[in-house]
């Protein structure tokens, strides 16, 4: 089965809270006839548009192609948390690649924030951003090495704007007695991811860029030139870029088995009285856990609270997503047990094996990034301007995140499915118990 196809009307953006809030819908359009471009892009979420905007402000000729629509796929339905460092933690990259290196590593993430800040503000794109994250454990065992990890972070790496919070502030801080301690970090940030997507892309069609909408592309041809085919006719391309994560499917092995697409799930509730949305979440930051399913929440701009969890790995949702989200939230607030759920919704990422993104040269014209492992917002903005800087003859930054290795997934593409299932089952009983 087809992902891209799995979810909803073709063409429509299936329904959620970000989809009946999204400021616009783009109606671009699909391709007519063959194109000729120095840039093909495979995909118009964050990692594309970035890319596009980035080449097209240099000056090339940038054709995105998307099978849906602009932000139909995790970039326009995910938690919208702007995140702090790489998915993996610095203290764990030190070790498997070395201090200079996690330098580096950590230097770009904190270029993916400035970047998508920069980006809102330079082209005033209405999505909400406001500042703040708190990492939340829920294990008692987990503070002390919190607290231990916020210290390196100030003193390593000269951040200061995360903190150590112990039990006692954290439960003013959100209210429920369902961790231990955490961390609250103000130079991360939240946003509308829909709304993001949407004015980023804006901004690549006002430097240039070409976006086609339900322009599916079925086969790459490599070469001097690359050759797409699409349902739509054909593309000649100096350069190719994949930024298609999550709904990469058979169009390219070698990412394939590196890169897996899982679903997760999030409900969005009535609005909240001003007191109960405070009781929540004092300060309007975002939270996320540390459990090894992430539950990750918070407000919307009208006072909903939007709360995700629950993963699955099969290409059709579950029914019950809804009740099974919620028990997940009431589990945490049980104050919100009342509350009715407007919206609940569902999305495809892609995730790798060592939860780092996959950055590669799959030939010389013909560059790769996926595999953001639920950090994307940041990073996944951030890989379309790295693509954009090495075709544009500057590859140091993207050299540096495709140098870190990411392994393939046991029995690749055939295998890789089933044998993660066991894998969650594991860690979703080491969680509860």
């Amino acid at each position: 089965m087809n992902l891209l196809y799995s979810e909803g009307q073709k063409g429509a953006y299936p329904a959620s809270y970000y989809a009946a809030t999204a400021n616009q819908k783009l109606e671009l359009g699909p391709m007519e006839g063959d194109s000729v471009c120095d840039v093909a892009i495979i995909g118009a979420g964050f990692t594309g548009l970035s890319a596009a905007y980035h080449l097209a402000e240099l000056g090339h000729n940038v054709i995105v192609l998307e099978a849906q629509r602009v932000g139909w796929g995790a970039s326009g339905r995910n938690g919208g948390q702007l995140g702090t460092g790489q998915r993996v933690n610095q203290m764990t990259l030190e070790k498997m690649l070395g201090d200079d290196h996690a330098m580096r590593l950590w230097e770009l993430a904190e270029a993916s924030k400035d970047l998508v800040k920069n980006l809102v503000h330079k082209h005033k794109i209405d999505c909400g951003l406001k500042p703040g994250i708190i990492y939340a454990d829920h294990q008692k065992r987990f503070a002390a090495e919190t607290e231990a990890y916020v210290r390196h972070l100030n003193k390593r790496y000269g951040y200061d704007q995360i903190g150590y919070v112990d039990s006692v502030d954290l439960h003013e801080y959100i209210g429920t007695e369902a961790y231990h301690g955490g961390s609250l970090d103000w130079g991360a940030a939240h946003l509308h991811p829909l709304n993001f997507a949407l004015g980023l892309a804006e901004a690549a069609l006002h430097e240039g860029a070409q976006i086609f909408e339900q322009t599916e592309v079925t086969k790459i041809t490599h070469g001097a030139r690359v050759n797409l085919e699409t349902n739509r006719g054909r593309v000649s391309a100096e350069h190719v870029l994949l930024a298609c994560n999550g709904y990469l499917g058979e169009l390219e092995g070698h990412v394939g088995a590196k890169v897996m697409p899982i679903n997760s799930y999030i409900v969005a509730t009535e609005p909240l009285s001003e007191a109960l949305a405070r009781d929540v979440i004092r300060d309007d930051v975002a939270v996320a856990d540390s459990r090894f399913v992430v539950n990750y929440y918070r407000l919307s701009e009208d006072r909903r609270m939007l709360f995700g969890g629950r993963e699955s790995y099969g290409y059709r949702y579950p029914d019950d997503i809804a009740a099974s989200v919620k028990k997940r939230m009431v589990g945490i607030y049980p104050q919100l047990a009342d509350a009715k759920i407007d919206y609940y919704w569902g999305g495809t990422l892609g995730i790798t094996l060592n939860r780092m993104p996959h950055v590669a040269r799959l030939a010389p014209n013909i560059l790769s990034a996926s595999g953001y492992s639920g950090h994307g917002v940041g990073m996944s903005t951030l890989c379309g301007q790295l693509m954009a800087e090495a075709i544009h003859g500057n590859g140091t930054r993207f050299d540096t995140m495709a140098s870190v290795p990411v392994p393939q997934f046991p029995g690749g593409m055939l295998l890789r499915r089933p044998l993660l299932v066991l894998a969650m089952l594991y860690f979703a009983m080491r969680d509860r118990f």
